[in-house]
């Protein structure tokens, strides 16, 4: 299918969430649909695997929106259809969700979902959703502070996400290069990166909650990176086989990968976990956008809860503890108007 096709396609879900949800998913999942999910919703098959995860955040969220800033579509090196978007969940915190106590305000939670599409229908989804950010701001992450910016992530600066189109290859090729040159180090030198040839001086890196978001190489350095590396020196691009799936449109790219690193945690500085030699896995879902030939954004998402999980870590249970001691109720928040 033609990217404007494919987006065509997932238009009527992408505008479904204030509307007949359930319809619009039944009539674009396949019913044996691959439907992968970020720790701990898990997934499963078909739309029904989907709409089961969204029950109870619109149960907790009943004016949840869903606000898309970046929209991609297109066949992948490997020849499969694929659509990437990112964007935010926003709406008021009025019930519990996996144990996070509501707030009662607006709350925005970051989302990438990608979906490969055969004959017409979505036959793999995979997403994560970023629940570290509904936890901060309900004041309930039991884990170590991020090092990086917290914000609600921004659009695109050229609020152009929505209509990319045209041949992406060049900004595709300069994304693989760039990674091809970070894999350098440690075997060589940290200049190898050549960090100043891929990336814009004023380039924004916003990366999940837990790790945060950094501003320019400078800060791309100290708030995400150095802990990164130091952490875990041993990362690569999909090695042992591991697979992403690419789809760029001018300026844009985006890749999905589930999981496409494998990396070994055998030294201390990220995210407060001990070097205790242990191999995880990391689901990331990326986008990309140039300018003047050099990157100017890089949204990044990986499932942080499901990184924890792999060493151990249970964090919503963690949550769970200092919830004996927390008002868990639903807020009832009246219409305002004076008696």
């Amino acid at each position: 299918m033609s990217p404007e096709d494919l987006k065509a396609l997932i238009a009527p879900y992408l505008a479904a969430l204030e509307g007949d949800l359930d319809g619009a998913v039944d009539a674009l999942f396949a019913p044996d649909a691959d439907v992968k999910l970020c720790h701990p919703l898990g997934g499963g098959v078909g739309g029904a695997a989907l709409l089961a995860a969204f029950g109870p955040l619109r149960a907790a969220v009943p004016d949840l929106e869903r606000r898309d800033v970046i929209v991609l579509a297109g066949t992948s090196p490997e020849g499969a259809d694929w659509i990437g978007t990112c964007g935010n969940y926003m709406g008021t915190f009025l019930a519990p969700w996996l144990g996070i106590r509501p707030t009662g305000h607006l709350v925005h939670m970051r989302y990438h979902e990608f979906f490969r599409v055969v004959d017409g229908r979505v036959v793999e989804m995979q997403a994560i959703w970023d629940i570290p950010e509904v936890m901060m701001q309900a004041g309930v992450w039991p884990m170590v502070p991020q090092l990086g910016a917290y914000l609600c992530t921004p659009g695109p600066m050229t609020q152009d996400g929505l209509t990319a189109s045209g041949d992406g290859s060049a900004t595709m090729q300069h994304v693989l290069d760039m990674l091809t040159a970070l894999c350098k180090h440690p075997k060589e030198p940290a200049e190898a990166m050549e960090l100043g040839r891929f990336w814009h001086p004023k380039f924004n890196w916003y990366g999940p909650a837990g790790v945060g978001t950094a501003r320019g190489i400078s800060g791309f350095r100290h708030w995400h990176q150095i802990p990164f590396l130091q952490a875990m020196p041993d990362r690569g691009l999909d090695p042992d086989g591991l697979m992403s799936h690419w789809v760029a449109q001018g300026n844009y790219v985006c890749e999905t990968g589930w999981p496409n690193m494998r990396l070994t945690i055998t030294q201390d500085g990220w995210l407060g976990i001990p070097p205790a030699g242990q191999q995880i896995t990391l689901r990331s879902l990326d986008f990309w956008r140039m300018q003047d030939g050099l990157i100017r954004e890089n949204w990044v998402l990986f499932d942080v809860l499901d990184m924890y999980a792999q060493l151990g870590v249970d964090v919503l249970a963690r949550m769970a503890m200092f919830n004996k001691a927390r008002n868990m109720g639903a807020v009832e928040i009246s219409s305002g108007v004076p008696a």
